[in-house]
């Protein structure tokens, strides 16, 4: 039933690299106030997810000094991830289309590997855990997958074509989702350390990429907007542990 459930949870977290298909209906002002909104509501709940609710629950099992290791080598790790496997091979405002799109294919298909392991460890911790973290994977996917689909049209591909290899990178979360349920019954308090690294993880990603996307936003009611969804997004997890 567990790894029914992780491959169910995976499955979802999949299908939101067709969320693309939306935007071709949409237009470009529209889609592009959509998504500011999205990372700012993202940004907000990550960092609530992290500290109400990974964190915590890391602690729980498995001792405070450790934990914060693991949180700081998970901030690390994807630190190291953007740096050297995510860059978009632009330079001076020039990008190189084909290079970086298939770069952009790489350096996704390994994050959405790493949601799977995520995905799995967390389900190894507790049902409630599991879905509570699908839910976070799902929340900064939406925006994620967006970008991403963008990023390959603007780099020379048709949208079928984008929307094809964009899902395609997304079925490695099923191998890392996999890998996740075999090493977390057979290392005893992985699960422990992979939620740790996971909440390094998010937090990261919420510090270092979300963040500094709201700050570029100088028009007063539309970051006043942003900060209300960002407070949004934390609420939401506070919310979640008093009903979880």
């Amino acid at each position: 039933m567990q790894l029914l459930l992780i491959l169910l949870s995976t499955f979802a977290v999949s299908v939101i690299s067709l969320i693309g298909v939306l935007t071709l209906a949409m237009k470009e002002k529209f889609l592009n106030a959509i998504l500011f909104l999205l990372v700012a509501f993202s940004a907000g709940a990550l960092m609530g997810g992290a500290f109400l609710h990974l964190i915590p629950e890391a602690i729980e099992k498995g001792g405070t000094q450790a934990v914060f290791i693991f949180v700081l080598g998970g901030f690390v790790l994807f630190f190291f991830l953007e740096k050297y496997l995510f860059w978009r091979h632009c330079h001076d405002g020039v990008c190189h289309k084909h290079a970086f799109t298939y770069l952009n294919i790489a350096g996704d298909s390994l994050h959405n590997f790493i949601d799977g392991l995520v995905i799995a460890g967390s389900f190894s911790v507790s049902t409630q855990v599991g879905f509570f973290t699908t839910l976070l994977v799902i929340i900064h996917e939406i925006p994620q997958e967006l970008g991403d689909f963008g990023v390959l049209v603007y780099g020379g591909f048709s949208k079928a074509k984008a929307l094809f290899y964009n899902f395609l990178s997304a079925l490695t979360a099923f191998g890392g989702a996999l890998l996740g349920y075999f090493i977390s019954h057979t290392i005893e308090g992985f699960s422990h350390i992979l939620l740790a690294f996971t909440a390094g993880g998010f937090l990261y990603i919420a510090s270092a990429d979300l963040v500094p996307e709201i700050h570029k936003e100088t028009d007063a009611k539309r970051s006043g907007l942003s900060l209300a969804f960002f407070l949004f997004g934390i609420f939401l997890m506070f919310l979640l542990t008093k009903i979880a």
